[in-house]
């Protein structure tokens, strides 16, 4: 996959309490329909997502997490052969179960920093790895939104991280900066208006702000008001650069791609 014209990847949630679309998802059927439409719709990656990483969401464990998730990544990939799957994952052991069943890419949101072992299980399955800025957990990342300078403390972070992946011989890194991810509101706009910065590292960057917090409650709606919010700051993402977007609402996305780049 090359990133010369930005590419879409499609959020398919497993999780019953995910802070948009938990639930709706989270059997066989409503998975295979749901993928279905986001292929439809023009998703470049399905990006498969079997723990809500919302603050006071449900811990569940590693084998819950499989059970969710890989079923589903078999009926998919056995229904879409070809279009590239995605594990949202900070557990080494469900990216390498993923990875056995089908999946192409491990996004994780720890960017390593949660299980001392997928750095290394990365390396030795030698797939596509989505390294994410974040600190603590998704239960306590709230608390840890302190930044000397906020994009130059996430660019050092993010620099070590590619450093030691390399080393280990990763080869496919694209960066994700986390947004709604250990920072407040503010700061998501300040990262959001110098996310091109990332550039620097000359790797794909991914920008994921569909329908988060950082939309809807600047807005005092709920995440199901804010698509046109949402698509605004696509906007600025693409602006900015940004060659990946993660989202809900693939026919937008791809609509806004298509005025920009058709």
């Amino acid at each position: 996959m090359t990133f010369e014209t930005p590419k879409i990847m499609g959020i398919l949630n497993l999780t019953p309490d995910s802070f948009f679309d938990g639930g709706k998802y989270n059997t066989a059927d409503q998975a295979l329909s749901h993928a279905q439409k986001l292929v439809l719709d023009g998703a470049d990656i399905l990006d498969i997502g079997p723990y809500s990483s919302r603050p006071g969401a449900a811990e569940i464990s590693s084998w819950q997490e499989m059970d969710r998730a890989i079923p589903i990544i078999e009926l998919i990939r056995k229904e879409f052969p070809h279009i590239p799957l995605s594990i949202d994952t900070f557990r080494a052991e469900v990216a390498a179960a993923a990875v056995q069943a089908g999946v192409d890419i491990i996004n994780d949101i720890s960017g390593g920093t949660l299980d001392e072992n997928m750095f290394d299980t990365v390396a030795k399955l030698q797939v596509c790895y989505i390294l994410m800025h974040m600190r603590g957990t998704p239960a306590t990342m709230q608390q840890f939104t302190q930044y000397d300078d906020l994009i130059s403390d996430i660019a050092v972070h993010l620099g070590h991280s590619i450093s030691t992946l390399r080393d280990l011989g990763v080869k496919d890194i694209i960066l994700d900066p986390g947004f709604g991810f250990s920072k407040t509101i503010d700061q998501n706009y300040d990262l959001l208006m110098h996310v091109d910065q990332f550039h620097y590292f000359q790797l794909p960057v991914l920008g994921g702000i569909s329908r988060k917090s950082m939309i809807y409650k600047k807005l005092g709606k709920s995440p199901d008001q804010v698509l046109a919010g949402t698509t605004a700051l696509n906007t600025l993402l693409l602006e900015r650069g940004v060659q990946l977007l993660r989202v809900h609402d693939v026919a937008e996305a791809k609509q806004l791609i298509n005025l920009f780049y058709s």
